[in-house]
């Protein structure tokens, strides 16, 4: 997908997810799963899974965690590093009010 300024973020296995994002630069990123679950809406199914909001740092990923849990959503994982993703990956997870989940991210290490 390099043809639209995306990229593989990280390698995954044989049948695995396929995860693109900006190619050098901040922006949403897409992951397509294979469906687990059949028949009604699940981020497990064909379709969305998640949208991923590329963040400058992870005091914003903070922020957007801050905001979703004032608005109450459902947190999903609190801001943290998720090394499976790559070297310095920051994110937080939540649901939107119709069940959607959204992650704020930055690949970047801790500023000093």
């Amino acid at each position: 997908m390099s043809v639209l300024g995306l990229r593989e973020w990280f390698e995954t296995v044989p049948g695995g997810p396929l995860n693109y994002g900006p190619d050098g630069a901040r922006g949403s990123q897409l992951f397509f799963y294979q469906a687990e679950e059949p028949d009604t809406y699940s981020r497990l199914q064909t379709g969305l899974h998640h949208l991923a909001f590329l963040v400058a740092s992870r005091a914003v990923v903070r922020e957007a965690h801050q905001w979703a849990r004032t608005r109450d959503a459902v947190i999903l994982d609190e801001p943290r590093e998720f090394p499976q993703y790559g070297p310095h990956c920051f994110a937080t997870y939540w649901l939107d009010p119709h069940g959607f989940k959204l992650e704020a991210v930055c690949h970047s290490p801790e500023e000093s």
